[in-house]
Order: C-alpha cells, then sequence, then structure tokens
C-alpha cells in the first residue's frame, strides 16, 4: 500500500531500524522493490534521482508517480516514494507538483548559512504543500574520489543542530564516512559522530552511500540513529549483471522478439536480491 515516507521513517524510528530507500531508474527495478518488500514484510521507499529523467530520460516524474502508486496498490506491506538529490526550489516545486510527497534539497555544497537559506526556502513551501524534505549538511562526495576519508566532509554536531533548528528539514542526510558510488576500500563509519549528531538533534538522520559499507557497520549506525538507508550503486549493478546473464542464456535463441522475456528475468533476480537485503539490514 502506498504510504507517506515520514511514516515510514517514523516505523523505522520506533524499531532502531533503517528503512531502505531504493534508486529505482525504471519500472522493472519499481516492480521488483514492491514484489520483494510484500514477500518479506517489509515497508521499504522507491526513490528516483532526479537525472534519470532530465538526462538518461527512463521516465517523467508524473509518470513515475503513478506507476509506483498503481503498484504500491497492489500490495499490502507499506511503501513509500521519494525523489532523491535535487538541487533548486523550482525543481523540488516541480518534483511535488508531479506526485512525490517527499523530496531532498541537497545544498551542501554551499557554506553553512546559504545552505540553510535554500533549505528553509524549499522546507516552507513544502509543507504548505503537504511533503517532507531531507536536506544534507556536511557533504557526502563519491567514493572514487575517497571522499569517505575526508574529515572535512564530515557533518559536525553543532552544524546539523543549527541547521536542522533554523530549515524545519524532516530528516538530514549526514556524512560520517560514507560516500556515494564504488568504494576503493571498506569504508569505516564514524559511529561516535553519529552518536553525537543523533543527541544534538531530533531529526531523523539519514545515510547515503549504502553500497559497499559492510552489513555490521549498517546494523549499529540503524541503531545508534540511522531511519533511512540509500541504496543505489549496488542495486544498479545488480540489474546490469542480470541483462548480462539474460544476453548470454537467451542470445542463441532465434525468437526475433527473446527481448520481451527479459524484463520478468531480470526481476526475478533483482528481488532474489533485495529479499536478502531486506531481511538481513531491516527489522522492523
Amino acid at each position: 500500500m502506498y504510504e507517506r515516507v515520514e511514516n515510514i521513517i517514523k516505523m523505522a524510528e520506533e524499531k532502531k531500524t533503517a528503512a531502505i530507500a531504493f534508486i529505482c531508474m525504471d519500472h522493472v527495478m519499481m516492480r521488483s522493490v514492491v514484489y520483494a518488500a510484500e514477500a518479506t514484510n517489509t515497508p521499504a521507499i522507491v526513490m528516483l534521482f532526479p537525472e534519470h529523467v532530465s538526462i538518461q530520460k527512463t521516465c517523467t516524474k508524473k509518470g513515475y508517480a503513478e506507476s509506483f502508486k498503481a503498484l504500491a496498490k497492489e500490495v499490502k506491506v507499506p511503501l513509500g516514494l521519494h525523489m532523491d538529490h535535487d538541487y533548486s526550489y523550482e525543481a523540488l516545486i516541480d518534483t511535488i507538483g508531479s506526485g512525490f510527497d517527499s523530496a531532498m534539497m541537497d545544498g551542501s555544497m554551499n557554506d553553512l548559512d546559504t545552505n540553510i537559506a535554500v533549505t528553509k526556502k524549499v522546507v516552507d513551501k513544502a509543507h504548505e504543500l503537504g511533503a517532507i524534505i531531507e536536506g544534507e549538511i556536511g557533504h557526502v562526495g563519491l567514493a572514487a574520489d575517497n571522499a569517505n576519508h575526508d574529515e572535512d566532509l564530515y557533518t559536525k554536531p553543532d552544524a546539523a543542530e543549527k541547521f536542522c533548528r533554523e530549515t524545519g528539514v524532516d530528516s538530514l542526510a549526514i556524512s560520517i564516512g560514507n560516500a556515494h558510488g564504488e568504494y576503493k576500500d571498506t569504508p569505516h563509519l564514524d559511529i561516535k559522530r553519529l552518536e553525537e549528531i543523533d543527541a544534538a538533534t531530533k531529526t531523523p538522520l539519514v545515510l547515503h552511500g549504502g553500497s559497499g559499507i559492510p552489513d555490521d557497520q549498517l546494523l549499529m549506525a540503524f541503531s545508534k540513529g540511522i531511519s533511512k538507508f540509500n541504496l543505489g550503486t549496488e542495486f544498479l549493478g545488480k540489474y546490469f549483471k542480470a541483462v548480462e546473464e539474460y544476453v548470454a542464456e537467451y542470445g542463441p535463441n532465434p525468437d526475433p522478439v527473446k527481448i520481451i522475456q527479459m524484463p520478468e528475468y531480470v526481476q526475478a533476480r533483482l528481488q532474489a536480491y533485495l529479499e536478502e537485503r531486506m531481511k538481513t539490514l531491516c527489522h522492523f
């Protein structure tokens, strides 16, 4: 069933676990998450990255939201819809108008005061429209640049408190040794810093860059205040591998329309992966 993201995060907070938000660039990925959530009875969040609309053009915002909500009606487990990193007031308001009740305003590339100003403007309007906003402080950079080792990018507890208080954000993405993409070596989350941020704020905390962080560290982070956890790179990699396997298996098949069997084949493999992730990491 379709559920607001804020309610799913609240469920996770109460259980001291985290809801996983899966990047889904198309209907195959989205459907895989919905059915895996149903199979494991695990609340989850389907998440779109704006560039899948503007660059890869796999969907439109409105079409994506409507497709997700139709799928969510097929199952009984709570499922939320979220837009990942967006960077401007205009883009976020368009996202909300397209049917998303949760979105991220990423102003983390700015200095603190500018980040607060631009994020607050979005938050105020989003709340007026009945939507919630995730902000970011510190900066979750790229794993390829070894950003997870750069403590200058890490979130500072006092700055997090100021940011949450002055913007009114509904959730906060933090930097504690995590980064987007594929890590060059094993990341090590700064759990002490997480505890300090959690103590300084009353806002649900979000961990980006989840692909490649060891499960024991993730479970510890969830018990210490992370209530939403984003997973993209690993999931997209599984998608590519499943397509490769389909081509290898069905390539010799002379059927001229053999491509029509691929979505179901790929979904079965993605769903198995997703069910394992949900069972291992989510303790609702």
